[in-house]
């Protein structure tokens, strides 16, 4: 005997036009926050050649907002996406799977889209908390498929812009006017997304923008927790350094007049105190007072050029951005310290003892720690 089984049939109120097309502009305007912030933040941390010497160095928390809101419009746009997956999931076992050419598009738009729009929220917030369960690097793969989210929300926005046209005013025009005994039900069900886009956007944007700091419930960092207050992404022991001893530290400035420094001689030098946030691409950010050498103060004793870049290179053994490279905007700021103290306290191993890089306006990845070696680059 032959059991025929049909297909469900769904007969749910508020999986409408209406309904997708106004949770639709909150998750445009998340997609397209996160977008634009995270192409800022790829592009300071992996400037093209030619450009690295337009990065600007101000304002000091021009990175720290970006990476805020992109961390932040991330998290906000998942209880929005899947309040968008709700009210058009019978659309989508709608048969026959293809009707049209324009049909094909819209559902081709459509597969892309939530398939990578799931891909880049999943593995954005795994990277909140530093886990990578899969064998690829995630940086060049969140980039590549955020472009290709993209171009399907493009699409897809093209396809439909007659039905998102017609529901876009709070009234829906012509023949697609819906029955008004919904309007209740869809406030309320709007006021509920809203709800939880709040809650969870309150719940873990303290890590970045300190006064909601006490209201943190669901971020992997508090800012105020680590080795003196201030947390660290890797470890001197996860870097293979550990405690670096005083009489063995050398710093080399390499240039038209290389030289090479003690930890006495730096600490002879001219030191300079600033106040500068760390603001890491995982979202965390809080600011701090460092102490130290102006890196503009060492590139003049090694003779370098005014529009020379440096290369900054850590003692570690092993992990990634051992080496960074600045430009010359950031190199010649008088806010960019090869810092030797934290908070008015000898730095932490765990934050670059003997000497780290601190600038402002640049991501926490690039801020490197153990400095050994400053090189002058053309």
């Amino acid at each position: 005997m032959k059991l025929h089984v049909s297909p469900p049939a769904f007969r749910g109120r508020l999986h409408d036009p209406r309904t997708a097309t106004s949770i639709g502009r909150w998750l445009g305007a998340a997609f397209a926050v996160c977008f634009v912030t995270g192409l800022i933040s790829h592009f300071m941390q992996h400037p093209p050649g030619s450009l690295a010497d337009d990065i600007p160095s101000r304002p000091v928390w021009g990175y720290r907002l970006s990476q805020g809101l992109h961390v932040a419009s991330g998290i906000a746009a998942v209880p929005l996406l899947l309040a968008k997956l709700w009210t058009v999931y019978p659309h989508l076992f709608a048969r026959p799977p293809l009707r049209s050419v324009k049909h094909a598009l819209e559902r081709l738009s459509v597969a892309v889209l939530v398939a990578g729009a799931l891909f880049e929220l999943s593995t954005g917030l795994l990277n909140t908390a530093q886990w990578y369960p899969w064998p690829f690097s995630f940086v060049p793969v969140h980039y590549a498929v955020a472009w290709l989210v993209v171009g399907a929300l493009v699409l897809h926005v093209a396809v439909k812009a007659p039905e998102i046209r017609a529901h876009w005013t709070r009234r829906s025009s012509g023949t697609l006017a819906l029955p008004a005994q919904d309007g209740p039900d869809r406030r309320s069900l709007l006021a509920s997304v809203g709800a939880a886009v709040a809650a969870v956007t309150l719940t873990t944007v303290g890590q970045s923008f300190t006064p909601l700091k006490d209201l943190l419930l669901f971020a992997p960092r508090d800012p105020d927790k680590g080795p003196q207050s201030l947390p660290v992404n890797r470890t001197a022991a996860a870097a293979g350094v550990g405690r670096i001893a005083d009489e063995a530290y050398r710093l080399v400035v390499a240039g038209p007049r290389s030289y090479t420094l003690t930890l006495d001689d730096l600490r002879a030098l001219p030191q300079h105190e600033v106040e500068l946030p760390i603001a890491c691409v995982e979202g965390w950010s809080k600011s701090a007072r460092w102490s130290g050498v102006r890196v503009v103060d060492l590139l003049e004793r090694a003779s370098a050029p005014a529009h020379a870049r440096v290369r900054v290179v850590s003692l570690q053994l092993r992990g990634g951005y051992r080496v960074s490279e600045m430009g010359h905007r950031h190199a010649r700021d008088p806010l960019t310290l090869l810092a030797l103290r934290l908070n008015g306290e000898e730095l932490h191993p765990d934050h670059g003892y003997p000497a780290r890089l601190i600038a402002p306006d640049r991501p926490g990845v690039l801020q490197t720690k153990w400095v050994g070696r400053l090189e002058v680059t053309s």
